[in-house]
């Protein structure tokens, strides 16, 4: 069995994509397997569910939704049901099952591994196949609780820098000319992130474009003093000046 919660719940079996239509359920459900492997309490799991105004029966409601868990999970034998009670609340042992985040994590790990090294064919695949895990924002509306709304934002975060480095590995492999209109469009949605005006910068360098690229930086200035008060860091400005002085640094090097 495999759990994906990289975007909406889905538990997929063999050919079956199994969903819960229940956000309450859906919601405790994400919860467990955010934690898995670790004893929830259930004040927390309240808490997740209903946010800061639970009703009066709460537990007996976190109760049933358990069961109804455990139904949608069933086991030959009910007692290998991989959601127990624990004290002070329930885990979700995974077992030999897969959970999408992780895998998440280790793609990235080896593809951050082979961009050290230099193995940059192989860093673009490990990046693109975790990335290629990814559907859609988690669980979006019913987000009421530290645990979800912490793990919304990880998995955000990762994601970006998971994009950063796979652009990077590209930009090694000389495939500045593809990447243009995505970082335009990243540099648009996230525009205090300067490491992607960096990026555009050098793709547009690298297509003969340098008045395009001193102009990113402008703009990237620009926002940066006008949001925080803040000069670029050293990298963008360090690449300001290469481009002026049309470094050799910056040309594409092609691995032996």
């Amino acid at each position: 069995m495999r759990y994906e919660i990289m975007g909406p719940l889905r538990v997929v079996e063999g050919e079956k994509k199994l969903t819960i239509r229940a956000r309450k359920i859906e919601v405790l459900l994400t919860v467990l397997l955010v934690r898995a492997d670790q004893v929830v309490p259930i004040d927390q799991l309240i808490a997740e569910i209903w946010g800061e105004d639970p009703p009066r029966r709460a537990i007996a409601g976190l109760h049933v939704y358990v069961s109804q868990i455990r139904k949608f999970l069933r086991r030959p034998d009910p007692s290998e049901s991989p959601v127990q009670t624990r004290t002070p609340g329930y885990v979700l042992q995974l077992g030999p099952d897969e959970l999408d985040f992780h895998c998440f994590e280790r793609l990235v790990g080896e593809g951050r591994n082979h961009l050290r090294e230099g193995r940059y064919k192989q860093a673009t695949a490990g990046f693109e196949s975790a990335l290629d895990l990814w559907r859609d924002p988690l669980l979006d509306d019913v987000c009421h609780g530290p645990i979800l709304e912490g793990f919304q934002t990880w998995l955000k975060e990762a994601r970006l820098e998971c994009v950063e480095m796979l652009t990077d590995s590209r930009l090694m492999l000389g495939r500045h000319r593809e990447l243009v209109s995505d970082l335009y469009q990243l540099t648009t949605e996230h525009p205090l992130r300067e490491a992607l005006h960096r990026q555009l910068m050098l793709a547009l360098y690298r297509c003969g474009r340098r008045a395009d690229a001193l102009h990113v930086y402008q703009a990237a200035r620009k926002t940066l003093n006008e949001e925080l008060g803040l000069e670029p860091c050293r990298a963008l400005q360090d690449m300001q000046r290469a481009i002026l002085t049309s470094d050799d640094r910056l040309e594409l090097q092609v691995p032996a």
